[in-house]
């Protein structure tokens, strides 16, 4: 009786503490994530990339150094593939957004 109540509720804690442990930056570096790149590129740490030619964020940082996303991101990204909207992020979404692919290295 006592493993039919306590069994789910252990399974619930073990699927909200990742989201739970996540900083308040890496927060809204994954739902700037989501909002604005999710269409093209994975966001995650194990799905393919919905564009194929978008390279998942969980490879970024072994393509490029980290401080040249964050000046690309500062600039301008202008292309990064043919289909990739321009857009500019200001200092703080740049820090929420590299906050959060630290946590897919």
């Amino acid at each position: 009786m006592i493993a039919r109540i306590l069994m789910p509720l252990a399974l619930a804690l073990m699927t909200l503490t990742p989201a739970a442990a996540a900083s308040p930056d890496q927060q809204r570096g994954k739902t700037f994530a989501l909002n604005n790149c999710a269409r093209c590129h994975s966001i995650d740490k194990v799905t393919q990339s919905p564009l194929k030619i978008a390279p998942p964020f969980r490879t970024l940082h072994k393509r490029y150094p980290i401080e040249t996303i964050a000046e690309a991101l500062a600039e301008g990204i202008v292309t990064g593939h043919p289909s990739m909207p321009q857009f500019q992020l200001d200092p703080d979404q740049i820090h929420d957004l590299l906050s959060y692919l630290k946590t897919l290295e």
